[in-house]
C-alpha cells in the first residue's frame, strides 16, 4: 500500500526547469553572493537525509495487540511506532501507511522512507518513521498533491505537503463511497455505477464515459490508472477512458508492483486472473487455492501464495509454471505479498515472522525476520 513509479536525458539538469546559460558577470555583488550561499541544495527535503540507494521498509501490525511496527530493510532494525485498538487491516502509499481500525479509522504511520520521481532521476529519503495522527475513513490513496481518504461519509483530501510535516490537514470533502484515486492533477471517484471527475481542490469536472459498476479497488500503472469494476477494468489514461471487459466470474481486487503494467487477482476458489494492461487482454491461471496473489511486472513472473503454504511463481504470458517452494505451515486471508523490483516480502504470522523472496532466483529465500509480535498486516513503503 499497495504505489513509487520506477522508471538522463542530462542528470545535471535537475528537477524543475533547466537554469538558463547566462554570460560571466563583471562583479557578483555581496548581496547576489549571499543568496546563492542560503539556496537550498537541488532535491533538499526540510528534515530528511537524502540517500544513495532506496529506503525500503516493511510496516507491520499486530492484531492482537494493536503494536505497529516498521522494519527498516536496509539496517533491519525494528522501531515501535505507535499502539492502535482493534487493527482490522493496513494499505500504504509508498511512504505512508494507513492502518484501518474501530469501525472507520484510519491511523497514519509516516514509515520515514520514500522515493521522489522526477522523470529523468529519482531521490531517496530517510527519517526518524511516526506516528501522524487518525482520520476519518477506510482506505486512502495520494498523489504527489493530495491524499484521498475513502469512507461512507464521502472522500476527504488532506493535504499531502502537510501530512509530510506530520500534520492531518482536510481540505475538502466529495461526495462518493468508493476508493478515490489522485491521478493526473484529478481525483477519480467510482459514485453510482460511474466515475466522477474532481479537481484536486475537490471542485466538480464531469465524469468518464465508460460506466464502472460495483467499483472494486484501484491501481495505478504506468500505462494509466485502472479500476476494478463488475464487468472488466476501467483504464484511465492521457486520452480518456477505456474498458477492459471481463466476461467470466469477477476478478477479486487487482494488485501488482508499483507501477507495473502486469497485474494480478484471485479467480474464484481455485486460480488466478491476470490482467496485462498494456495488451488489454487477462489470462486466467489455474493454481488451487489461493491466500495471496501479485504480480511483479511484464517478464517477470505473478507471485502465487496457496492456501496450503506454498509459493508459486508463474509466466504471465505463457501461463507455464516456473518455480514453487514450501513457505509457511498454512496461509490465510492475513497473509499478504508485497513486491519490488527485486524482491518480495510475506507475512508468516503462524511463526511471527517476514521472508524476503527474491523471486528472480527460483524463489530462493534470501532472508527471514524474525519478530517478538505478530506481523498480522502488511505493506512496503520506500520504493
Amino acid at each position: 500500500m499497495k504505489a513509487a513509479l520506477l522508471v538522463a536525458i542530462i542528470l545535471l539538469s535537475g528537477c524543475g526547469d533547466t537554469e538558463k546559460a547566462a554570460a560571466p558577470e563583471k562583479a557578483a555583488g555581496p548581496a547576489k553572493a549571499d543568496a546563492a550561499e542560503a539556496a537550498p541544495p537541488h532535491g533538499y527535503v526540510r528534515g530528511a537525509e537524502e540517500t544513495a540507494e532506496p529506503q525500503a521498509r516493511l510496516v507491520l501490525a499486530d492484531a492482537g495487540t494493536g503494536a505497529v511496527h516498521v522494519l527498516d530493510l536496509i539496517t533491519e532494525k525494528v522501531t515501535a511506532v505507535a499502539r492502535v485498538a482493534s487493527v482490522e487491516g493496513m494499505t500504504g502509499d509508498g511512504r505512508f501507511a494507513y492502518v484501518a481500525h474501530a469501525g472507520e479509522s484510519l491511523r497514519v504511520i509516516d514509515s520515514g522512507g520514500w522515493t521522489v520521481d522526477h522523470g529523468d532521476h529519482l531521490h531517496f529519503y530517510r527519517t526518524t518513521p511516526r506516528d501522524v495522527g487518525t482520520v476519518t475513513g477506510r482506505r486512502a490513496l495520494s498523489d504527489a498533491a493530495v491524499t484521498a481518504v475513502s469512507g461512507s461519509g464521502g472522500v476527504r483530501l488532506l493535504d499531502r505537503a502537510k501530512l509530510e510535516e506530520g500534520l492531518i490537514a482536510q481540505t475538502a470533502t466529495v461526495p462518493g463511497t468508493g476508493t478515490a484515486l489522485p491521478y493526473d492533477e484529478r481525483l477519480f471517484v467510482p459514485v453510482g455505477g460511474a466515475v466522477a471527475i474532481h479537481s484536486r481542490a475537490g471542485a466538480p469536472a464531469g465524469r468518464l464515459d465508460e460506466p464502472c459498476p460495483q467499483p472494486r479497488g484501484a491501481v495505478v500503472t504506468r500505462r494509466g490508472a485502472v479500476f476494478g469494476c463488475a464487468d472488466g477494468a476501467l483504464l484511465v489514461g492521457g486520452k480518456g477512458a477505456e474498458k477492459i471487459p471481463h466476461r467470466d466470474e469477477r476478478p477479486g481486487e487487482l494488485s501488482g508492483r508499483p507501477g507495473s503494467t502486469v497485474l494480478a487477482a484471485i479467480a474464484g476458489d481455485g486460480g488466478v486472473w491476470v490482467l496485462d494492461v498494456t495488451a488489454k487482454s487477462w489470462k486466467r491461471l489455474e493454481t488451487g487455492p489461493v491466500a495471496a496473489v501479485t504480480a511483479t511486472g511484464p517478464q517477470a513472473p505473478v507471485l502465487v501464495l496457496t492456501t496450503d503454504g506454498v509459493l508459486h511463481s508463474w509466466d504471465p504470458e505463457s501461463g507455464e509454471k516456473l518455480a514453487k517452494t514450501r513457505l509457511l505451515d498454512r496461509a490465510d486471508d492475513h497473509v499478504t505479498i508485497q513486491a519490488d523490483p527485486n524482491r518480495a516480502y510475506i507475512n508468516d504470522p503462524a511463526v511471527k515472522a517476514v521472508h524476503e523472496i527474491d523471486y528472480r532466483d527460483g524463489l530462493r529465500r534470501a532472508r527471514t525476520f524474525e519478530l517478538d509480535f505478530t506481523p498480522t498486516h502488511m505493506v512496503e513503503t520506500g520504493r
